[in-house]
């Protein structure tokens, strides 16, 4: 507990004090924000506006992280550097991306397969580590089986054999992670709006992390807890360090929101939003709750959908569209709304989302 809280604590004020720094280095560095020419025309101003802000959040994350379990005298679990794996891994294919865009200054970056290649190469790494390592217990990090609240009977190695399943599986993750990142990055275009976002839904992972330490196998059976509780337990490997990680994220979210809010002092590029969709999704796989995220991740989901839908009665009716604009927050932008009103009311629908997420994790538990 002290290690969540130190983490949490740490993180939001290694943001709150530093990120202003980061912001005039970023700018004598000329790496400001590129505007495309396709966004609302109230945009302009934010040309030159310092981008790349996700390796201030991100480096806060760890730093915290790292205090936090010093704090509570823990060692870094497996599970928690397999979270810092998959955020940095991906924030690095944002970075490229982030300064091919100022250093060309255009908003082509890094190519769309360049990126899916990337996301698969991390992916893989995160899976199969996820899936061989053991921790003391002898429980591995992610399992083999697709999970809603906890695993379902569908196992991909059971189904499909060692070889064929272990594949599968790795292909699974691989689309659970391009997806989440692809699905927060298009979410951040208005100043704030991914960050909070991301507060509240990598924030359920806070509570679904300490509520399934608290319920833990391992630990219920150390207790010696009477057998009718033990099959509300959870198999989770240090989900006590998952909520720990994700604390720290969330600390660090909101001390960096301070300045990413409308009029942003500084932007969280690609590095920050493919960033937080690899944490959100390693905290997804890790804790077992992968289906979930369709709830906890339910305004990325809409964001996107919405995308997906627009490109491809776009292409179907030669250039007609149903929407505006896309992403969705600019449809808004386009009818008129302010920036801040439209962040405000996505923020509300995210916090329905995750609420409905982590009602749905409690319930199962109450009623298993």
């Amino acid at each position: 507990m002290i290690a969540l809280l130190v983490s949490a604590i740490v993180s939001m004020v290694f943001t709150l004090l530093l990120t202003p720094l980061f912001a005039r280095a970023f700018r004598r560095l000329n790496l400001g924000q590129f505007v495309r020419a396709d966004t609302p025309t109230t945009h302009v101003v934010k040309r030159g506006t310092p981008s790349m802000g996700g390796v201030v959040f991100i480096t806060a994350s760890i730093v915290g992280y790292f205090v936090g379990q010093l704090a509570g005298q823990q060692r870094p679990s497996g599970a928690g550097l397999l979270v810092i794996l998959m955020m940095v891994g991906l924030a690095t294919i944002g970075f490229i991306d982030d300064f091919l865009k100022v250093r060309l200054k255009n908003s082509t970056g890094l190519s769309g397969p360049w990126k899916i290649v990337g996301s698969v190469i991390v992916g893989t790494i995160f899976a199969l580590l996820a899936v061989n390592y053991e921790d003391p217990q002898g429980i591995t990090p992610a399992s083999t089986a697709v999970s809603f609240v906890r695993d379902l009977p569908f196992d991909f190695v059971v189904m499909f054999g060692a070889t064929v399943g272990l594949i599968v599986f790795v292909l699974w993750v691989v689309l659970i992670t391009t997806s989440v990142s692809n699905a927060v990055n298009l979410t951040d275009g208005l100043d704030g709006l991914a960050a909070g976002s991301a507060v509240l839904a990598i924030g359920s992972y806070v509570v679904i992390g300490f509520w399934q330490f608290n319920q833990s196998c391992v630990e219920l059976a150390n207790l010696a807890i009477a057998s009718p509780n033990l099959y509300k337990c959870y198999e989770v490997s240090y989900p006590l360090d998952l909520a720990t990680i994700a604390a720290a994220i969330v600390g660090s979210l909101i001390g960096f929101l301070w300045w990413n809010t409308s009029p942003a002092s500084i932007m969280m590029g690609d590095t920050g939003s493919f960033g937080i969709g690899g944490a959100l999704a390693a905290l997804a796989i890790l804790s077992r709750t992968e289906l979930l995220l369709i709830f906890i991740g339910g305004l990325f989901l809409v964001i996107t959908s919405q995308v997906i839908v627009q490109r491809i009665y776009f292409k179907a009716t030669k250039g007609r569209r149903i929407w505006r604009a896309s992403p969705l927050h600019h449809h808004f932008e386009m009818k008129g709304w302010a920036e801040v009103t439209i962040v405000v009311r996505f923020w509300i629908i995210a916090g329905l989302f995750v609420s409905t997420g982590v009602g749905l994790f409690y319930i199962e538990w109450l009623y298993r």
